[in-house]
């Protein structure tokens, strides 16, 4: 059976590892915007979100024609073509900017804190509000998945199964995300930052200006084990004190 050859498998494995680095901005995002519902509601939330992401990426990867569409220009500006997905990737740029912006001010500067009556009081418009902000970064993270799938492999049950495989492990390790996040809140800023320059990254790309995510994976990666080895550090120093 051709499901079973060397280059299937090989395609499958490689694409599902790329579909995970894909979604660690999603998972991401997902993590920090769930971070201020109850334990109980966060879990519905992510998994929510993550099945929203799955069932996006399927149906766009299902109308396949309609999707590369979006990309073909609507109108020029000089040399330079604009298409629905630029509009798409400036809208969902500057929506990351300002909302990790706003955030990381709120934590370092403001430090606002509602009160437990508050808090009740608007969970059930902040449960609302988190599911459309998820909806909508899933769709707009969705076409760079879609595209390098397509971009790899013309056979769609591979695709498909790669893009299965990557959301359970993502929809596993998200608790753990959320947890570091809320338990560590400099880590909680770090993933701010990698959120607001996710952000900038999606307008240059809107605006035709290419920037490798590879440096900021790189920069993300070297920050978190530095500030590891601080929280570490913190540790020892408080068990010495």
């Amino acid at each position: 059976m051709e499901i079973l050859t060397y280059d299937i498998f090989f395609s499958l494995i490689t694409l599902t590892f790329l579909e995970i680095v894909l979604g660690i901005d999603n998972l991401i995002f997902i993590a920090l915007a769930v971070a201020k519902l109850t334990p109980k509601d966060r879990r519905f939330a992510r998994t929510l979100g993550l099945s929203l992401a799955l069932l996006i990426r399927i149906l766009m990867l299902m109308a396949l024609s309609w999707v590369m569409s979006l990309t073909e220009p609507l109108f020029f500006v000089g040399d330079v073509g604009f298409s629905f997905k630029n509009f798409l990737l400036i809208l969902g740029g500057l929506f990351l900017v300002i909302k990790s912006g706003w955030e990381i001010l709120n934590d370092v500067y403001f430090g606002l804190h509602s009160s437990k009556e508050e808090k009740k009081f608007n969970a059930k418009k902040n449960m609302t509000a988190v599911i459309l902000q998820i909806v909508l970064i899933d769709f707009i993270f969705s076409f760079d998945s879609v595209i390098t799938a397509v971009g790899m492999t013309n056979n769609i049950p591979v695709i498909v199964t790669a893009i299965v495989i990557s959301m359970i492990v993502m929809l596993l390790a998200s608790e753990k995300i959320s947890y570091f996040l809320q338990t560590y809140p400099s880590l909680k800023i770090v993933a701010l930052a990698f959120i607001f320059m996710i952000g900038v990254i999606l307008l240059a790309d809107g605006f035709h200006f290419k920037i490798s995510k590879g440096y900021l994976y790189f920069s993300l990666f070297f920050t978190i084990v530095v500030e590891s080895l601080n929280i570490v550090a913190r540790k020892i120093r408080k068990q010495h004190d």
